[in-house]
């Protein structure tokens, strides 16, 4: 019952009253991070498959420039990471906007989080799981080690809350994710040659050999 009823209700409910308490801060976050950005914008607009693998687009805070080099190519993330966009991802208020998608019916509270389009392809068949539920803000791989555990290791753990999906899990996992924000952990950048699609390119090439 809770899976697929109150899950959704307490979502939307919660979703609603925080967007409202929050609007004054979510307001001069998005004001500040106009100017930081250098003109590019306060919001960011992505991509990502949700439940059924479903593609929306998700909501978050800018936190980067877009400037360029010479050759017209954007530089490296984290020469364009500003120190506004550092706090705002250490405090992971940058993904407060997915709040909307929340209301939208996109994405939940608590659920595997979207990934990128361009990683459908490589997902092992049981990890397909992931896109049965709603996507969420924040999951089970997010408090068990977000950026420092392994691909398997992450999506492993989006596969087990599936499969686990309680009232009980989803109040752990809340928890959890607070005490990590205070803490301030896991909030680096990812190097881009870890992403999935690489990793498991190179899989598949030394399979075939």
């Amino acid at each position: 019952m809770y899976k697929h009823f109150f899950k959704r209700l307490i979502d939307f409910l919660v979703a609603l009253v925080a967007l409202i308490c929050l609007s004054p801060l979510l307001l001069v976050v998005a004001i500040w991070l106009h100017f930081a950005n250098k003109g590019a914008g306060a919001f960011f607009f992505q991509e990502r498959p949700g439940k059924g693998e479903k593609i929306f687009k998700i909501w978050k805070f800018k936190t980067m420039t877009d400037e360029r080099d010479e050759n017209g190519e954007l530089l490296p993330d984290a020469q364009r990471l500003t120190k506004a966009g550092r706090f705002v991802r250490a405090s992971s208020i940058d993904e407060l906007p997915q709040l909307v998608n929340v209301l939208l019916g996109d994405m939940a509270l608590i659920g595997p989080r979207p990934l990128l389009v361009k990683y459908l392809p490589y997902y092992r068949e049981e990890e397909r799981l992931r896109h049965s539920v709603r996507p969420g803000i924040t999951g089970w791989a997010q408090v068990c080690g977000r950026t420092t555990v392994t691909w398997d290791d992450k999506l492993a753990h989006d596969v087990e809350y599936v499969k686990n999906l309680s009232f009980a899990m989803d109040a752990k996992i809340i928890w959890l994710t607070i005490r990590n924000v205070l803490k301030g952990a896991d909030t680096d950048l990812q190097d881009e040659s870890l992403d999935l699609d690489v990793i498991r390119k190179k899989d598949f090439n030394e399979m075939k050999k």
